[in-house]
């Protein structure tokens, strides 16, 4: 019997006892897939990404996929990812299609419901990583499932890789730099599809556009230090570093960075200046002139939404200074965190930063390495593959390009050559984000929705003329 049948079966008898029972063979799977996936605990602390990786596994073990083509693998017992391929012709190259199965930390006290508990309530669903980024892994996983019920041939591999350590963690390792590293064959393509970024906007109700991430920002944190010889505190001396490294971050808070517009940022601003209205839809096309218009860049700039769209940005994050309250500090440190733009270097943002310290006995180091992150271009496969899926759902809805001043793995793709493209099918409400923190929630039908939407999306991907 068919998996869609006897689903269907399930849902006849469910029908008397759960509100469930109205929804489709398809969204049915995909809300249990779901529901797995949010009540395994997998935080770094004390959770278990290897045991929801296994939890797909069999499940797509159980559509008859190849032992070969599903890999639960990584260094680590309890955080190992998940690779899946389905088989096309291979008429064309592989695409990868990727999201992450880890999340941070929820505490049972610091939330209205359980987070590792799967809550519908008032039309939303509660629990954490139902927003980032178990929706993503859902709906990636539930679309390849469903066409492969379907006998569905695609003309190239598609790649479903769901991974471990996107959160961080000093001592957790990251899920896609380990598999590129050591195991590139199982995850290398064309270009990547991540659901863990970009999709639809909205506000107060109201969808307002597609988002595709195209870029985005590239993570550099620096270490700033003043040193001092001390001594005791009834016998102040001019030669603080705490007032020195003070006087330092000040000039910096007070510090912007130039303004440098790229393709995807001037698309993004060309767009949003037909959504937004009054002052801000103005400034948008001011910011668009050549040279910009003064007051666009004021009115922008004082926005903590696109100010970061307009330029790299650096905020002092972390302060630390002395040893004892009766006692002068020999040492005064700050931590300072840069999201630069695609292009930008680390090199020059620290000439930057030692140019605006004015003070050459405040040190500056990096503190890691950057990873650069060049932008995706925008090529008519991948947009054309988004329009078509987005009709199917959205009619109308503008499809935006857009830079992520965050940070997401598709990074790590985009700094050996694989094109990267955020493509989450689930909504954000801009003025109701609450990934990473209390009661994270997604909208039921906006769940049902990115089903939808990701399976038209990669059957279109994998069929394209």
């Amino acid at each position: 019997m068919k998996p869609f049948l006897i689903a269907a079966a399930l849902l006849a008898i469910d029908s008397l006892i759960s509100p469930a029972a109205e929804l489709t063979p398809y969204q049915q799977m995909g809300r249990e897939i779901y529901r797995e996936l949010i009540e395994t605990d997998t935080s770094h602390s004390k959770g278990d990404t290897t045991k929801a990786a296994e939890l797909l596994a069999r499940r797509f073990r159980a559509e008859g996929f190849a032992d070969q083509d599903i890999q639960v693998i990584g260094p680590a017992a309890t955080n190992r990812n998940l690779v899946v391929r389905f088989r096309g012709t291979g008429a064309k190259p592989p695409v990868v299609l990727l999201a992450h199965l880890d999340v941070v930390e929820a505490r049972r006290e610091d939330w209205s419901f359980d987070p590792f508990k799967l809550t519908e309530k008032d039309g939303y669903f509660y629990g954490r990583g139902t927003s980032d980024d178990k929706d993503g892994a859902t709906t990636l996983a539930a679309a390849l499932l469903r066409l492969r019920q379907e006998n569905f041939q695609p003309d190239r591999d598609l790649i479903l890789a769901l991974t471990a350590g996107e959160e961080g963690g000093s001592d957790v390792y990251n899920g896609v730099e380990w598999l590129l590293a050591n195991h590139r064959q199982l995850v290398s393509g064309a270009f990547c599809l991540n659901a863990d970024a970009g999709g639809v906007e909205k506000r107060n109700g109201k969808r307002l556009l597609y988002a595709v991430q195209a870029a985005e920002k590239i993570y550099q944190s620096y270490k700033l230090e003043a040193k001092a010889p001390g001594g005791h505190s009834s016998k102040p001396t001019p030669d603080n570093p705490i007032y020195r490294l003070a006087r330092g971050l000040i000039r910096l808070s007070e510090y912007q960075f130039p303004i440098q517009l790229s393709e995807i940022t001037r698309g993004y601003f060309a767009k949003m200046a037909e959504i937004e209205t009054g002052e801000i839809a103005n400034a948008m096309k001011g910011i668009l002139r050549e040279p910009p218009d003064p007051n666009a860049i004021k009115v922008l700039s004082a926005s903590t939404a696109y100010n970061p769209l307009l330029r790299t940005t650096a905020v002092a994050t972390l302060f630390q200074a002395g040893h004892a309250e009766n006692a002068l500090p020999q040492t005064a440190r700050a931590t300072v965190n840069c999201r630069l733009l695609p292009g930008d270097t680390a090199e020059n943002v620290l000439n930057t930063l030692r140019r605006v310290m004015a003070d050459d006995q405040i040190s500056i180091t990096p503190i890691k390495p950057a990873k650069p992150s060049p932008a995706s271009p925008l090529t008519t496969e991948v947009l054309g593959a988004i329009e078509q899926a987005k009709e199917k759902l959205w009619p109308g809805l503008p499809v935006v390009p857009e830079m992520e001043t965050g940070a997401t793995d598709g990074l790590s793709f985009r700094e050996i050559g694989i094109p990267t493209y955020g493509i989450t099918g689930t909504a954000e409400d801009l003025d109701d984000v609450r990934a990473h923190g209390k009661d994270e929630r997604m909208g039921v039908q906006d769940f049902y929705n990115a089903l939808e939407f990701e399976y038209q999306l990669i059957k279109t991907v994998a069929s394209q003329k």
